[in-house]
């Protein structure tokens, strides 16, 4: 009989993975993990991590399997939270879920899985993996459309790929519930957590002043009229020109005028629109830049501003992360693939090439909040083949 380890989260789908697994065959055991102790940032009354914990110790006595509770809270610090605090002062957005996947779901938690014998680890992800002819393995989205969560799984390796189950991955969310409904499980009417891997929702400007202060600064709106916006309008959209569409848009102060002031560059990303502050302007305002150096946001109105949208951007060559070795990319090439650069977004037609030496994702349409330091993913059909940290 093959031991699996569940990520029992206190929500109604790990517990739902845990009673499939269980039906399968599978000797299961729940693990709870702990990853923060600093609840001055938390939200407790949204996503206390003692009901959590709570919860899936009920789950874990209604299914009769044995419960743990491992604390990672010193690892979760110095691989998730101490990275935040350093992107965010560069003035990048990253994505700690993802990180989180990688560095300690699938890395830390793993092993102290494999430590108890197990053959596996499994989690209430939607997304589905494949084993294919030649042994290797494939993540796919989940088939609720609505729910899939294999971005955050885009920096998976074979691996710790090899490793895990999604036992969630073929069913609709309602269809979680309704399972759930059906044995009594304590969740099944729990709502979902919107907050960090396993540690709750945060207050993020809380969070984020323990170590990175307040500093005031301007607010600077630009005007969609810049000579820039109108050069790159220009640029004919083609792979032969994908270093300069990638390229940000540059900033000065004298680009715009005044409108609010903030508490800190490093609070704000690309795309933000909430948290501004801009009152009285006739459209919705969206953060079009950061100048971390000299304390600045720059905004503009409307979705539609051109400092909002771009056709390309750049990825960190480091970072690339290919899941599939099969579409690896060793000579300076274009892949047609499908791409997303944030989570819940629709994919989108684009290519990803490869010039220099270095990689690029060229979209058919324009992006809108193209934010440095996210993760941006890419598909080759429903599998998710690669993935890098966006550079610019």
């Amino acid at each position: 009989m093959k031991r699996v380890v569940v990520g029992l989260s206190g929500g109604v789908d790990s517990s739902v993975a845990a009673y499939l697994l269980l039906q399968e065959g599978y000797e299961v055991i729940g693990m709870f993990m702990r990853n923060w102790h600093d609840e001055s940032v938390t939200l407790s009354d949204d996503c206390p991590w003692i009901d959590d914990s709570n919860d899936a110790l009920i789950i874990a006595q209604q299914l009769g399997i044995p419960f743990q509770v491992i604390d990672l809270s010193e690892e979760y610090k110095s691989r998730i939270v101490d990275y935040m605090f350093s992107e965010y002062e560069s003035g990048r957005t990253p994505n700690p879920d993802v990180l989180c996947n990688r560095e300690i779901k699938f890395d830390v938690f793993l092993k102290a899985a494999m430590d108890l014998g197990a053959d596996y680890v499994a989690t209430g992800h939607y997304c589905r993996k494949i084993e294919h002819e030649d042994g290797t393995f494939g993540l796919l989205a989940g088939k609720d459309p609505n729910k899939d969560q294999s971005y955050f799984l885009c920096q998976l390796n074979q691996e710790q790929l090899s490793k895990a189950l999604f036992p969630i991955g073929e069913l609709l969310k309602p269809e979680v519930r309704a399972i759930a409904a059906q044995m009594g499980l304590v969740t099944a009417e729990k709502k979902d957590s919107q907050g960090l891997c396993f540690v709750g929702k945060i207050s993020l400007p809380t969070f984020l002043q323990q170590k990175l202060q307040p500093i005031k600064g301007d607010v600077i709106e630009v005007s969609p009229d810049l000579p820039q916006f109108k050069a790159y309008d220009l640029l004919e959209v083609n792979p032969n020109n994908i270093e300069e569409l990638a390229k940000p848009f540059q900033y000065k102060r004298e680009d715009g005028k005044k409108v609010v002031e903030h508490n800190g560059a490093h609070y704000y990303t690309v795309g933000q629109r909430k948290g501004l502050h801009i009152g009285g302007r006739p459209q919705p305002s969206f953060v079009i830049g950061i100048d971390i150096e000299n304390n600045i946001v720059f905004s503009g109105q409307t979705e539609e501003h051109p400092g909002l949208n771009r056709w390309a951007l750049k990825l960190q060559k480091d970072t690339m992360n290919w899941i599939n070795s099969n579409f690896e990319m060793n000579t300076d090439e274009n892949l047609e693939v499908s791409a997303r650069i944030r989570y819940r977004q629709p994919l989108k037609k684009a290519h990803l090439i490869k010039k220099n030496g270095q990689f690029f994702l060229l979209f058919e349409k324009k992006q809108k909040g193209v934010a440095p330091g996210q993760f941006a993913a890419w598909y080759k059909g429903e599998e998710l083949i690669g993935s890098a940290v966006i550079e610019s």
